[in-house]
């Protein structure tokens, strides 16, 4: 049912109890269970796996959205980024994309808070892989809370790449304070400062701000991003790069 939801993006009760052949309270009973592992969300009369302004799709959703756009993103970061220079990353598929263009990069110094970043670095020959510890929330796959965050402030890198659910004119945001914090400490902890999003994060708002767009030496954005929301944040930000498909 959870790689239903995750495929159909948002159901109803009715369309999951006639595919799955189950009763309506039955199904009711399973997305309560979902939920309470993070995989959906419950909404009136069904569930979905998309991110709201106060709460942020699956993992699972995530990996499989915008994955042309994210890797054309990444291929512009990748671009800014030195052999032999040291790279944090947070814990957004955008990053995990961009930690696969760092693999022909070695050797590199790479910190994250991502296991799938982690499992996709580890053991390569010429990627020094730091780890950043923390409770582990299932939900995204990653290191979160006051250990992660404490683990962030031990150390300091050239670059640090991040990714949010939402920016506007001014400022990008977040849904969830504890990753909120996470990303705020990482951008202490980054010489340069690179916000890589898809054009889907445009001209939208979630619950907490992480920092003002000012706060990034350079905004990379996909050229699939609509042509006046990608002006009026170039209107506002002086380094805004544009990835081309």
């Amino acid at each position: 049912m959870a790689e239903h939801i995750v495929r159909q993006g948002s159901v109803s009760v009715t369309e999951l109890a006639e595919s799955f052949g189950i009763s309506v309270m039955t199904v009711h009973r399973d997305l309560d269970e979902l939920e309470r592992q993070g995989m959906v969300r419950k909404v009136r009369g069904g569930a979905t796996a998309q991110a709201s302004n106060v709460w942020e799709s699956n993992i699972a959703y995530r990996l499989k959205a915008h994955t042309a756009e994210k890797d054309a993103i990444a291929r512009v970061v990748a671009g800014m980024i030195e052999p032999g220079s040291s790279v944090m990353l947070d814990d957004s598929t955008t990053a995990l994309a961009v930690a696969r263009q760092l693999q022909e990069l070695a050797p590199l110094t790479v910190v994250t808070n991502f296991l799938e970043a982690i499992r996709l670095l580890a053991g390569h020959p010429d990627i020094r892989l730091i780890a950043l510890g923390g409770e582990y929330h299932a939900t995204h796959d990653s290191f979160l809370g006051l250990g992660c965050v404490d683990a962030v402030e031990a150390v300091s890198t050239d670059v640090v790449v991040v990714s949010t659910s939402a920016i506007s004119e001014k400022y990008a945001f977040h849904q969830e304070q504890e990753i909120v914090l996470v990303k705020r400490a990482m951008l202490g902890s980054g010489t340069r400062r690179i916000l890589a999003v898809d054009g889907s994060k445009l001209a939208r708002v979630a619950l907490h701000r992480v920092a003002p767009l000012d706060d990034f030496h350079v905004v990379v954005v996909d050229a699939n991003a609509p042509a006046d929301l990608l002006q009026r944040l170039r209107d506002h930000h002086a380094h805004v790069e544009v990835a081309e498909l």
